[in-house]
């Protein structure tokens, strides 16, 4: 079939491409590394790099759903409140029964519940996906000041396995969320590399309607990718709320944004249909060593803020430009 012909052949294309973005990123954030190591003697030491693999982690949980809804020719800025409402339900439970596994599995309900919301009046309904998504976070962030009365609900049962989630570490190196997010970043970019279901993402989010008339069912796959992002989300606000031992309701407060900024840095296109996950991870990485190598040598935080911002103005002139030089 030549529509599916001509998607196979833009995928071949964009792999080559991926692996020199690829290969540019991994560069960057050496550069990096070095920089900050030589400008303070504590930021190339085991302790500070676990830390920043830790700090890194939500943000990594929530970059991958935001980089696959993105991929799809979507976007979701919901991502941030989700991770405050989804503590709310992990921490209630919790507190009735004394069970971690029963609060996870409500906190990921509702995470589902959203992400269907989302994706139902995007995909179905046709309604745009940043007006939709825009909504979600201000509805959600809304809903989560009223129930908790803006204040915080604390853990009363102090779980063990609870705390050692958000705060322990594994084999007494690794932080445990870190660990939580590797296996995120793995299975997903395996999914989006090597599975079918990964390959129609791409091919939707890259011609919608040439995707359509080569048989992908257009709509269920970006309904499915806003369910994953949330589903994502949730994860990130779990490892929140166990690191803080509460819900609270300035939770996740921006962080849809920090995760669009590592995205974009990644190499994923606004557009659509162009990006890969590990290039996804690099962009998170890098933006985190940046923020810890500037707290380390004491900048201020107003300046910290401004180089990010350029970093960010940065990696979406670059996609611009690489999207005309096609």
């Amino acid at each position: 079939m030549p529509q599916s012909n001509n998607i196979k052949s833009k995928f071949s294309l964009f792999s080559t491409s991926r692996g020199n973005s690829e290969l540019a990123l991994i560069v960057s954030l050496l550069v990096v590394i070095t920089i900050f190591s030589f400008m303070s003697e504590y930021f190339l030491t085991v302790r500070n790099l676990t830390n920043v693999l830790g700090q890194a982690s939500i943000i990594m949980a929530l970059a991958m759903g935001v980089a696959i809804v993105l991929i799809s020719g979507e976007v979701d800025i919901s991502v941030g409140s989700v991770v405050a409402a989804v503590a709310i339900p992990l921490v209630e439970i919790m507190n009735a029964t004394d069970s971690l596994m029963l609060g996870i599995a409500g906190a990921l309900a509702l995470g589902l519940m959203i992400g269907a919301i989302n994706g139902y009046l995007s995909a179905y309904l046709r309604i745009n996906s940043l007006i939709v998504t825009l909504g979600t976070l201000f509805i959600i962030r809304g809903f989560v000041y009223l129930y908790t009365g803006k204040r915080p609900i604390a853990d009363t049962g102090y779980l063990e396995n609870f705390f050692q989630l958000g705060s322990g570490r594994f084999l007494d190196i690794l932080p445990n969320p870190a660990l939580v997010a590797g296996i995120i970043v793995i299975f997903f970019i395996f999914i989006m590399r090597h599975t079918r279901f990964g390959r129609r993402i791409y091919a939707v989010g890259s011609n919608a309607e040439v995707a359509s008339l080569a048989g992908y069912n257009v709509r269920r796959l970006r309904f499915y990718c806003f369910i994953i992002c949330s589903l994502l989300a949730s994860v990130g606000g779990i490892l929140l709320s166990s690191r803080l031992g509460s819900a609270i309701h300035t939770a996740g407060m921006g962080y849809e944004f920090q995760a669009i900024a590592a995205v974009v840095l990644g190499g994923v296109s606004l557009a659509g249909g162009i990006g890969s996950l590990f290039g996804v991870m690099l962009g998170v990485l890098i933006l985190a060593f940046v923020s810890n190598g500037l707290g380390m040598i004491n900048l201020p935080t107003e300046w910290q803020l401004v180089i990010t911002g350029l970093v960010i103005i940065a990696a979406v002139a670059l996609d611009a430009f690489k999207k005309k030089s096609r």
